[in-house]
């Protein structure tokens, strides 16, 4: 297939075009910058959508860079970089005169409300009661096409763990240092998934005809905070015993934006698990382990 992968330069991409390249897709990005294998936004908003049989949006501001103040100037850059390339694309499906056959978005478990004990799968309800699960909500909606032509995907992301990037390239040097532990409480779930699973869901959704709507894309195995980091200290040879008080991630990242590290959620891949997604990693050490090794 020919596949454009809208934000496709960064972490999820690179895993994501890797993977499809190996399976004998055709993958061309749509990014800021010109390039060979590549379009801008620009010339997409211009010229339409490029002949293709389908199309992903990954594209989005990192939420969580500790560099930028969690103001309303970053707030509006968090929501633009995902609403405004979503409809873009959504806009260019619609106009192209072959659509391609399926159409995949990558938004998050945000979604669904924090909580100790209750647990989430993709009927679950959500969407509306603080600014990343109204986020997610909007995203979604930028994505819909009228009709059915294409083939509609949402998959909603949790914490994505790799080599090189994503939540653990920020946590690595501190439990290398033996200086890690768990967020705040550490009691709060921790929705994660493994790089490799994730193209591996994305890939699946493009090939697979049979599959639309929500998929979630975590582990089928949950784990709180404080398991994460036993795990990851496990993994390193390190205890990893060093809580990170909840006032420091509130002054790192703003109050609002804290709650996605010190809150969770338990959420259940059970639509992805059906559609017969078979995981790489769906146990947290053995992730871990081939993420560090």
């Amino acid at each position: 297939m020919r596949v454009l992968v809208g934000g496709g330069t960064g972490f999820i991409g690179t895993a994501l075009s890797q993977l499809l390249n190996a399976r004998g897709h055709e993958v061309t990005l749509v990014s800021r910058q010109p390039g060979p294998g590549r379009i801008t936004w620009d010339e997409l908003a211009a010229s339409g959508l490029p002949s293709c049989d389908a199309a992903v949006n990954l594209a989005g501001e990192n939420i969580l860079n500790p560099l930028r103040r969690w103001n309303e100037t970053f707030q509006k850059e968090v929501l633009r970089s995902r609403l405004e390339t979503t409809q873009l694309l959504a806009k260019a499906i619609t106009k192209a005169p072959q659509p391609p056959k399926a159409w995949v978005l990558v938004t998050g478990v945000a979604y669904y409300q924090p909580s100790l004990t209750a647990e989430y799968d993709e009927d679950s309800p959500g969407g509306d009661f603080d600014f990343f699960s109204n986020l997610v909500t909007k995203w979604e909606a930028a994505a819909r096409l009228p009709g059915d032509s294409t083939r509609q995907v949402v998959v909603r992301s949790g914490v994505v763990l790799g080599r090189g990037g994503g939540a653990i390239g920020r946590m690595l040097l501190p439990f290398r240092l033996g200086l890690g532990g768990p967020i705040g409480s550490g009691h709060q779930f921790f929705p994660w998934i493994h790089i490799g699973d994730l193209a591996g869901i994305l890939t699946h959704a493009l090939e697979a005809n049979h599959v639309h709507g929500v998929l979630n894309g975590v582990a089928p195995s949950s784990a709180t905070n404080a398991e994460f980091a036993q795990a990851l200290g496990a993994a390193l040879g390190h205890r990893a015993f060093i809580p990170v008080p909840s006032t420091i991630v509130q002054a790192v990242f703003g109050r609002e934006r804290a709650i996605m590290l010190l809150e969770g959620q338990k959420v259940i891949p059970r639509r992805t698990l059906a559609t017969g997604y078979q995981y790489s990693f769906p146990e947290l050490g053995a992730a871990l382990k081939e993420i560090v090794a």
